[in-house]
């Protein structure tokens, strides 16, 4: 933690707990072998990248990582990407399940706090940062940290502005008109809300990040772990939080009011749940767009990564003097299109694009290779997916459907290592 962070903050002491044991099941084929926030994106990134650079950028640097499912590829990533220097006490670090307090896993995210309550007794924070692991945005969390601080609340919700048409969608916090900052209910997918005190047409959907007094917390989780499950799922955002608001304890955080350094007004309060094909793939496009919706070249707020030893792109003629077209995507390092068309694309790290293939509208994941002549249309390919020469994929759902390929949300999927015939 920055020295003028810590002054900010009255010298409190700040630990953050980034949850990252989601199974992430409406994203199968792509969570088959990895954890949710291990899934790639963006090209170069995991989805974890964004959650773990905005708590760094915010300046907190003890930073642990829960993990469960399928964690080999989130933790292999965590540890080989996110080191910090110990000189300063400073770490980010995956932390498994560990079966501390009986023989179960995790049973929800209020109890992968409370089986890891040995973090916060050996930090001993004034204050938890609590975030979720697989959203794509930008957030200063030491804004909200010290908004927190301010109210006076004991745990605090991140929110961010939606059309009151879409709340059935959301867990939405309705606030008190005479104290907008302060929780009066949590309503999960209300058909009926209430629109705000300053905006009738818009509700507050909680983002997932919370913020607490570490004693609250360990408190809460404590309670909750001791009640039977049935009458509890151990969920933050459905029991924790709402515990909370009963007892006039939470307070909200308006995402419009968070100010990131280098956003410009076309990606301020730029938030994307990809918790579904369709989202992950919309959250692409958004970044390839001519004007992009989200902009990955703040460098005033990087979101960090490793991609390994990777070559320049390189786009070359095919054969017979074939020429590359390129149009509104992203090629990541190791990229080689010979000859070949990219539309509309996000391509990452060691993908091949053959003479006459044309690519439009798709994601490849690392490693995928594209033949001469194939086409890629509307599609998301896993990583070492190979396109056999003249083959097409996304062109035709029902054939897709036919080669048991996963067609949903109007998109052709394949998994890791997938074979086409």
């Amino acid at each position: 933690m920055t020295t003028s962070t810590v002054r900010a903050q009255g010298r409190k002491k700040v630990l953050a707990i980034v949850l990252a044991g989601g199974e992430g099941k409406r994203l199968m084929p792509l969570t088959a072998d990895r954890a949710k926030p291990a899934v790639p994106f963006g090209g170069i990134y995991r989805l974890i990248d964004f959650a773990l650079s905005n708590v760094v950028n915010s300046g907190y640097l003890q930073v642990v990582v829960l993990t469960q499912y399928k964690s080999h590829s989130l933790d292999r990533h965590v540890t080989t990407t996110w080191r910090m220097s110990t000189l300063l006490g400073n770490y980010v670090t995956p932390v498994p399940a560990q079966q501390r307090v009986g023989k179960q896993w995790y049973l929800g995210s209020a109890d992968a706090i409370y089986q890891s309550l040995n973090l916060l007794n050996d930090e001993k924070p004034d204050i938890v940062v609590v975030v979720g692991a697989d959203h794509v945005y930008r957030m200063d969390f030491s804004q909200m940290v010290d908004a927190h601080i301010a109210s006076g609340a004991a745990a605090t919700v991140a929110a961010i502005r939606q059309p009151i048409g879409l709340a059935d969608q959301f867990g939405v916090i309705d606030v008190d008109p005479a104290s907008p900052s302060r929780i009066r209910a949590f309503l999960e997918k209300p058909t009926d809300p209430t629109g705000l005190p300053d905006s009738p047409g818009e509700v507050l959907a909680s983002m997932g990040n919370y913020v607490f007094d570490a004693d609250a917390l360990r408190e809460a989780v404590t309670r909750d772990a001791a009640v039977e499950w049935g009458e509890t799922k151990h969920d933050m955002g459905g029991d924790i939080i709402p515990a909370f608001v009963a007892r006039g304890e939470a307070g909200v955080y308006d995402f419009k009011d968070n100010d990131v350094p280098g956003a410009n007004d076309r990606d301020r309060g730029y938030w994307r749940d990809v918790g579904t094909m369709g989202s992950y793939y919309a959250a692409h496009m958004d970044l390839v767009a001519h004007l992009p919706v989200f902009n990955l070249y703040n460098r005033e707020w990087p979101i960090y990564t490793t991609y390994g030893p990777q070559p320049p792109v390189k786009l070359t003629e095919g054969e017979g003097m074939t020429p590359v077209t390129t149009f509104n995507s992203i090629l990541s390092p190791g990229v080689l299109v010979t000859g070949g068309s990219v539309r509309d694309s996000v391509l990452s790290p060691s993908v091949r694009v053959d003479s006459g293939a044309r690519i439009d509208g798709a994601v490849l994941l690392n490693g995928v290779h594209v033949g001469e002549g194939a086409v890629v249309k509307n599609a998301i390919l896993d990583k070492n997916v190979v396109v056999p020469p003249g083959a097409q994929i996304g062109v035709d759902p029902e054939a897709d459907r036919a080669r048991s390929f996963t067609v949903e949300d109007g998109l052709t999927v394949l998994a890791k290592d997938q074979k086409i015939v």
